[in-house]
């Protein structure tokens, strides 16, 4: 037997055991975890638990679960991973986050983990390639940390006289925001744009931070795990119109609740399909067997009735591209 499948079938027995035993006894348990807020990612448990669904379980039968929520505060995932590992957890969830992934892989390589991530996982090393992650862990990626490029070429389409952008940005979520500023950055200044990076670690920050820009930029980019921790979109939708800034964001759903456009991959079918990869696992296949899945499909939408409060005339070859345009 060649040293690679030795090493496989030790640590897949590894991996599997708890299973084994869990099933004689209690069922399996799935430990969520989170770097945003319980409110802010309901709608994401959702999303695994109806993936979880499509293979076949039905939680409080077939599994339980356990949730740890770092509350915003990734310095902390360490932690709550360590303690879903010392309670048997069979598989970790990863919600929201690449802090979260990394914590987990950080802390256990017996126990299974699927993840959902904006990153590129193999440009974040979390996974040796996307065909076989190797280890004990695979997931999704929605892909939406790597748009800041097409983010920056949309607002530069729509703002062709522009010289300055600002991006907003979670600084405590350190590994999403150091992608976000990479790459807007080196799309900014082959276009000719200045950046400007604003930092909000919760949802009180924005309104201070947005009201610091004045007049320097011309417009917003919105990193995609701050869009989804907003409670109230239309309340910062109103704010950026306010401020006059015409704002994008690799969120679902932001042209839709106000914001002026968006585009991105759906984060709750990213989430829907590391439920199916968890009831795979739960039956018996290793993290290894499952290939990570990557977004190929994102949508652009387009806000005109927050254009005309914006007094924006939008070119009609950015109408002609966007999947839907809101009336």
């Amino acid at each position: 037997m060649r040293r690679r499948d030795f090493i496989k079938v030790i640590a897949g027995s590894a991996a599997a055991w708890p299973l084994t035993a869990r099933a004689q006894s209690v069922p399996p348990l799935i430990g969520y975890l989170a770097e945003g807020k319980p409110e802010g990612t309901a709608a994401l448990v959702d999303a695994v638990r109806n993936g979880l669904g499509e293979t076949g379980l039905v939680e409080g039968k077939d599994y339980i679960s356990e949730f740890r929520s770092a509350g915003g505060d990734a310095y902390v995932l360490p932690g709550l991973a360590t303690e879903l590992v010392q309670h048997r957890a069979t598989v970790i969830v990863s919600l929201d986050t690449l802090a979260g992934a990394r914590a987990a892989k950080a802390v256990t390589t017996a126990v299974p983990i699927v993840f959902v991530t904006g990153a590129d996982p193999v440009r974040a090393r979390l996974v040796e390639s996307l065909n076989r992650p190797g280890g004990n862990i695979t997931g999704i990626s929605s892909m939406n940390l790597e748009l800041g490029s097409k983010l920056i070429g949309l607002l530069h389409e729509l703002l062709p006289a522009a010289k300055r952008i600002a991006i907003l940005v979670n600084i405590e979520n350190a590994d999403a925001a150091r992608l976000m500023i990479t790459d807007t950055q080196k799309a900014a200044f082959s276009r000719g744009l200045q950046t400007e990076f604003v930092f909000a670690s919760n949802e009180g920050e924005i309104e201070p931070a947005l009201s610091r820009l004045g007049a320097r930029s011309q417009a917003l980019i919105i990193q995609p795990d701050v869009g989804i921790q907003l409670k109230d979109r239309e309340a910062f939708a109103a704010l950026a119109v306010r401020e006059k800034l015409p704002t994008i964001a690799a969120v679902e759903g932001f042209a839709k609740t106000g914001g002026l456009m968006s585009y991105g991959s759906s984060f709750v079918e990213a989430h829907r399909l590391a439920g199916t990869y968890v009831g795979r696992i739960l039956k018996g296949e290793t993290p290894w067997d499952l290939p990570v899945q990557r977004a190929t499909k994102f949508d652009f939408v387009i806000n005109l009735k927050t254009a005309k409060a914006l007094g924006l005339t939008l070119p009609p070859t950015l109408l002609a591209r966007a999947d839907e345009v809101i009336e």
